[in-house]
């Protein structure tokens, strides 16, 4: 779900080619999980079908991708495999909305975040769909009184946002002693001297960092926020939807839809998962639910986790990134990939980001984004006032007298119990380690994945399904 995880190469002048459809991606020559993938769509995949006696039983809880990608693993490896989903529907945080008759729109996880090596571009072939390539270089910037951002204004948000990633650069160079990443930019920039104007340039490059990691600037480690894989290629997203990827690895498995588990219990010979309509044996049991719905205890383990596994749970941290679609009459906002905005110091991290949804679509659709605790503040607001608030930053740069949106459509990923957040980041006081404490399995039988336990590509789809391989492996050997 992240937006794009480039590491701000905005800032280092370092670009992507422009927004273009491609036909399909190319299969990536290395996958980064030593040539697995979970690839054929249901059939074995020619190592052959284990004996009786190798046969195992396995429970796999959530139909995200990462749950997924271990239920085509096993279940192309002979096992015997049932995924139990709370939700109505398969994806979990992957959710193409059909709302609007010929336009998908993802809710959820939008981008391939480097396409080079990352083994959805070869699920996303093989399931046929189509990309689009998103720019950071096409993006036009306003001020907060509507301006455009050029000339000697332009050169001042670059200098800020370098200053930024060099002042978190060099802390991560010389210190130990873990610190936000607000204070530690704002104590290299010298923040009580700057003026009201500049300062309102780094909370937009700090806002940044909210947009692409999830927690506020507060919250996040300084240390270890960015300690992940660097991307390799274009960023890309589907015009039809991210479903396609999730419904190619579903095609054959036995998914059980509107199934909340309550508790996963495990003894030597075995695990038992109940949930709200009854109880289910296995040999093994696959846990995928995000980082948020186990820091809400609403799943109980039965002989309890082991204690640094309950420590990386309860100190790594789950943010927000949500997303407001607007749909209008007609587009009359400029033509370029990005659309951001520099809000005022008492509108901190408003309306910041936005992206062109007509450029991939053809359609009259804008795409408003809100991170960290403006992105939680805003779910306890109503649909009218989301949009109302959107509408004023748009009014704001392009003028009253533009027309109002015809439909929206919100989410509030906090608020989804089966969610609790969008995806994970590192929170001050938590190590990158604790992601291999959260991913380790307990006593052999209780296996876990998702975003959160990948340690070098947590909070993005190529993470959890590579972290829902790894788990499948740790069963079927």
């Amino acid at each position: 779900m992240t937006m794009h995880r480039r590491h701000f190469l905005r800032s280092v002048g370092l670009g992507l080619p422009s927004l273009a459809l491609l036909a399909s991606l190319s299969a990536c020559d290395d996958n980064g999980d030593n040539g697995d993938s979970a690839g054929s769509g249901g059939s074995a995949d020619g190592n052959g079908t284990p004996g009786p006696s190798g046969r195992k039983k396995v429970i796999v809880v959530g139909a995200g991708i990462s749950g997924l990608g271990a239920a085509r693993y096993l279940a192309d490896k002979g096992h015997d495999v049932s995924v139990l989903e709370a939700r109505d529907r398969m994806g979990g945080r992957i959710w193409t909305s059909e709302k609007w008759s010929g336009t998908p729109l993802d809710l959820g996880a939008s981008w391939i975040h480097g396409i080079d090596g990352n083994p959805i571009t070869d699920l996303a072939k093989k399931a046929g769909a189509k990309t689009a390539v998103t720019d950071l270089e096409s993006a036009t910037d306003y001020l907060a009184s509507g301006q455009e951002i050029e000339g000697a204004q332009a050169q001042a948000l670059d200098r800020w946002r370098k200053a930024t990633a060099s002042a978190l650069s060099s802390f991560q160079k010389k210190d130990d002693d873990d610190a936000s990443i607000r204070s530690v930019v704002q104590n290299a920039l010298g923040w009580s001297k700057l003026s009201d104007s500049d300062k309102a340039l780094v909370s937009y490059a700090l806002n940044d960092y909210e947009h692409e990691y999830s927690g506020g600037v507060d919250q996040m480690s300084a240390l270890y926020f960015d300690d992940d894989a660097k991307i390799k290629g274009k960023d890309v997203l589907f015009p039809g939807g991210y479903h396609q990827i999730t419904d190619y690895l579903a095609k054959g498995l036995s998914v059980q839809t509107g199934q909340v588990v309550k508790q996963i219990d495990w003894t030597s010979g075995g695990v038992t998962v109940t949930t709200d309509k009854g109880a289910f044996q296995a040999d093994h049991v696959v846990v995928t639910l995000p980082l948020g719905v186990l820091q809400s205890g609403s799943v109980k383990f039965g002989p309890g986790l082991p204690k640094d596994k309950t420590t990386a749970i309860g100190k790594l941290g789950t943010g927000v990134l949500n997303k407001c679609y607007l749909r209008f009459p007609k587009v009359f906002w400029v033509d370029t990939d990005w659309l951001e905005y520099v809000p005022d110091l008492g509108k901190y991290g408003q309306w910041a980001q936005w992206i062109n949804v007509a450029r991939p679509t053809g359609q009259p659709v804008l795409l408003g984004f809100n991170a960290a605790d403006f992105g939680r503040t805003i779910e306890s607001w109503s649909d009218a006032q989301i949009v109302d608030s959107a509408m004023s930053t748009l009014k704001t740069i392009y003028g009253g007298n533009i027309p109002q949106p015809t439909d929206y459509q919100i989410t509030r990923w906090a608020s989804d119990p089966y969610a609790c957040g969008s995806y994970s980041f590192t929170k001050l006081g938590a190590t990158s380690e604790m992601r291999n404490q959260l991913a380790a399995a307990v006593d052999g039988r209780v296996h876990f994945a998702g975003e959160a336990t990948d340690r070098k590509d947590y909070a993005t789809v190529h993470g959890a399904y590579r972290s829902g391989l790894r788990a499948a492996k740790e069963i079927a050997g």
